[in-house]
């Protein structure tokens, strides 16, 4: 069913549909009782023929003391809006249901619970790092989990896990071929949690396939207010070859820049190194923020899912956010969180196209998804599908469908997409190949 919307809503709508037969006597039931009363009535919403909303939720972490994504359920918010201004997709009207899950897997099963309560239709462009206690509640309630954020490996193993994008895996094996052959010894920094403990193999499966030895695998406190022991530790291995500059991978989230503070002031003691990242963990702003040219990432590789955020192909996004939630400094268009948000919400809107006058359930939209739908994003990614297991099935991603990666480089203070490199003559690889030879425990 697509759901009860709450009286409270602040845009309530029907939720009663209706046989024509049925809605007909009702009809005239209603103009009775209108005659044989002194006051006027209006018309009942129930008797126009309306479809049921759509009711979906989007889920992430906001005001908490480690990686925050309160862009990715503005954007949602910002989506419906836009949707039902134009009458929503095939006369259903969008009802989205935010969650904080708080960060903690507490947190991400009660967003499960509630989305099932709530009987919607999917979850959708969502972030949790707690796969493993919000899959099996939408599983055993049949609700599709679309265009998570990737950062666990559960959403590309799970059979009702729709993912848009690589994920972290993809991001790391990029990021791991881009600085294998400049790089010397490579220190990863992570987060000492359980998606923090997927990340090494990732890294290590781009270096393999670039000849460079593993990397340091370090592990830090998600909730440091200050790094210094991290980035010296991490100074003092990848300035170990006096021949070759090192590299620090530092893959904290939202504790990268708390990182690159004590980063800053640590490496003067040390030879110069390289920094490389992924995006999610730095962007424009927050190079911006720390001296730009002149600052910390100067020089630094940085990988992502998708094109700048400059690409004329990022248009019509931006001219929702402009419409939608101008002021609302939440939603940041260069954020790969809100990326992900609108190709996810993409993608439910092709199975609502889809599935057309037929009726709107978790069911019926999962069906669509699982059979053969194909879904063109504006070549922001490659066109979407999702067989019943994906050529990644083999290292434990079988539902990983989309391994492209953009390589970027921070030059003269400005994040821009590399020419050369891992991703040719548009910045863009796609890392199948690479992912096929990862150690993955």
């Amino acid at each position: 069913m697509t759901g009860r919307p709450r009286t409270t809503s602040a845009d309530p709508l029907p939720s009663a549909s209706f046989r024509p037969g049925r809605a007909a006597a009702l009809s005239l039931g209603a103009m009775a009782l209108c005659a044989s009363l002194t006051a006027g009535c209006g018309v009942l919403p129930s008797v126009t023929g309306a479809p049921d909303p759509v009711k979906v939720m989007t889920w992430a972490p906001q005001d908490t003391g480690a990686t925050n994504k309160p862009g990715m359920p503005a954007m949602a918010l910002a989506y419906a809006k836009w949707i039902n201004s134009q009458g929503g997709i095939s006369g259903h009207k969008l009802q989205v249901l935010t969650c904080n899950d708080h960060n903690n897997s507490v947190g991400a099963a009660k967003c499960a619970r509630w989305a099932a309560a709530e009987n919607v239709v999917a979850v959708v462009g969502s972030y949790s790092q707690f796969g493993d206690s919000f899959l099996a509640p939408l599983e055993s309630s049949g609700i599709p989990y679309i265009g998570g954020y990737g950062v666990t490996t559960d959403e590309f193993t799970g059979m009702m896990s729709y993912p848009v994008n690589g994920g972290q895996p993809a991001l790391l094996a990029g990021l791991g071929r881009a600085l294998a052959a400049g790089c010397g010894p490579v220190s990863l920094v992570r987060p000492d949690s359980i998606a923090g403990d997927e990340l090494p193999a990732m890294l290590d499966s781009g270096l393999k396939a670039g000849g460079h030895p593993k990397a340091q695998d370090q592990l830090a406190a998600e909730d440091l207010t200050e790094y210094s022991t991290p980035s010296d530790k991490a100074l003092r291995y990848a300035a170990g070859d006096a021949l070759r500059k090192g590299c620090v991978v530092p893959a904290l989230g939202d504790r990268t820049d708390t990182f690159m503070d004590s980063f800053r002031r640590e490496r003067a003691a040390y030879p110069a190194v390289r920094v490389g990242t992924v995006l999610g963990n730095v962007d424009q702003t927050m190079i911006n923020a720390t001296g730009g040219s002149a600052g910390p990432y100067e020089g630094a590789y940085v990988t992502g899912w998708y094109p700048p955020a400059t690409d004329a192909r990022w248009k019509q996004m931006r001219q929702v956010i402009n419409k939608e939630a101008f002021g609302d400094n939440r939603i940041d268009p260069a954020d790969a969180g809100v990326q992900t948000t609108w190709i996810a919400y993409t993608v439910l809107k092709a199975a609502l196209e889809k599935i057309g006058d037929g009726e709107v359930t978790a069911d019926s939209v999962r069906k669509t998804l699982d059979g053969g739908l194909e879904v063109s994003t504006g070549g922001l990614t490659p066109t979407l599908r999702w067989p019943y297991e994906g050529k990644l099935a083999s290292v434990g991603f079988p539902r990983m469908v989309n391994a492209d990666v953009t390589l970027q480089v921070v030059r003269d203070g400005e994040l821009v997409a590399a020419r050369r490199g891992i991703g040719g003559i548009n910045g863009t690889t796609d890392m199948t190949g690479t992912l096929e030879n990862a150690d993955v425990q």
